[in-house]
């Protein structure tokens, strides 16, 4: 069997909580890059899915699902699911193989450019493909330059930046194939455990439709203590600057920006963020945009929809009292 891959794309539909979100936006990607190339774009699930997961592929634009069968697929065994992904990838000759920018998708990415022999992009935020060949662009140095990448040869791995392309829609009764591949294990080096997922008790930050992020501006820790109760009064997401993760202010799944989560959220409320480009880069496309900066004259209050010049430790209570107020004139 030959290592050579040359056409067809791939997305890897790697399920986050139950939820096939991350894969939704891949097949967005995915579809404008196989239409332009003249290619099938295909999908597969890894383990046991739900009846439906498959079927809700195809109605969002796969040509066709494959269905990699085993329990063992199912538990985070980066070496077991490589191994799978390989052997499906080599058979179907996929040359673009799309991945989510998580934890998980940057490993297995890695490992099937590894094992294929194939170049590998990460963090990914804009395709191009033309007639020179296929180009990305991506973040670097944490943020700080913006590179591109053209691909030698069309056989390549990319993990995509999440909440940069839209979830694809579903088109109810979407012709499209479905086909499980039997997955026979071998030993690895590795054993899974256990797992056991975060109880953070707080709306996820990744497909929130609100979310209040917090920066340097806060001062300290304690001056988080608001933006939370204005995150709880409007049913919001908490997010951070780097600055204010780096400070141990809050935890590092908070964060908002090319080195943290890229979100597209309906309102974003900016709270003493000043907005340097790679924050920006992680919330620009938000609908709405709120920004509360004692200087008016810093990168978010200029890219804001509304801003506010002020003390944030003054003004983020009147809005949360105001809220509340409202809400319980609303209830009574």
């Amino acid at each position: 069997m030959t290592n050579k891959l040359d056409s067809g794309v791939l997305v890897v539909a790697l399920g986050s909580r139950g939820s096939l979100a991350a894969a939704h936006e891949l097949l967005t990607a995915g579809r404008s890059l196989a239409d332009t190339l003249k290619e099938r774009l295909s999908a597969v699930l890894l383990g046991r899915p739900p009846a439906e997961a498959a079927r809700d592929l195809v109605e969002r634009g796969a040509d066709k699902v494959f269905v990699l069968e085993h329990e063992a697929l199912s538990r985070p065994d980066e070496e077991l699911q490589a191994a799978a992904l390989v052997q499906l990838c080599q058979k179907e000759r996929f040359g673009k193989i799309l991945f989510p920018s998580s934890v998980a998708g940057r490993s297995l990415a890695a490992r099937l450019s590894v094992k294929l022999k194939a170049a590998i992009a990460t963090d990914v935020f804009a395709l191009d493909a033309g007639e020179a060949g296929l180009k990305v662009r991506r973040a670097g140095y944490g943020g700080n330059i913006i590179g591109e990448v053209e691909f030698a040869s069309p056989s390549c791995v990319m993990t995509l930046q999440g909440m940069v392309w839209p979830p694809a829609p579903k088109t109810p009764g979407r012709a499209g194939q479905v086909e499980a591949v039997a997955f026979a294990p071998s030993a690895t080096r590795t054993e899974f455990v256990s797992s056991q997922a975060q109880e953070a008790g707080e709306i996820d930050l990744g497909g929130a439709d609100l979310v209040v992020s917090g920066g340097r501006g806060l001062g300290s820790p304690e001056g988080f203590k608001p933006v939370r109760a204005l995150a709880k009064a409007l049913g919001a997401a908490v997010g951070a600057s780097r600055a204010a993760v780096d400070a141990g202010w809050i935890p590092y799944r908070h964060q908002v920006g090319l080195t943290g989560r890229t979100i597209r959220p309906k309102l974003y409320m900016a709270c003493g963020i000043s907005g340097q480009i790679q924050h920006l880069a992680g919330m620009s496309s938000a609908k709405t945009i709120v920004a509360i900066n004692s200087d008016p004259e810093c990168p978010m209050m200029k890219a804001a929809t509304l801003a506010v010049a002020g003390d944030v430790h003054e003004i983020l209570p009147l809005v949360t009292g105001e809220i509340m107020k409202r809400r319980g004139a609303a209830v009574a």
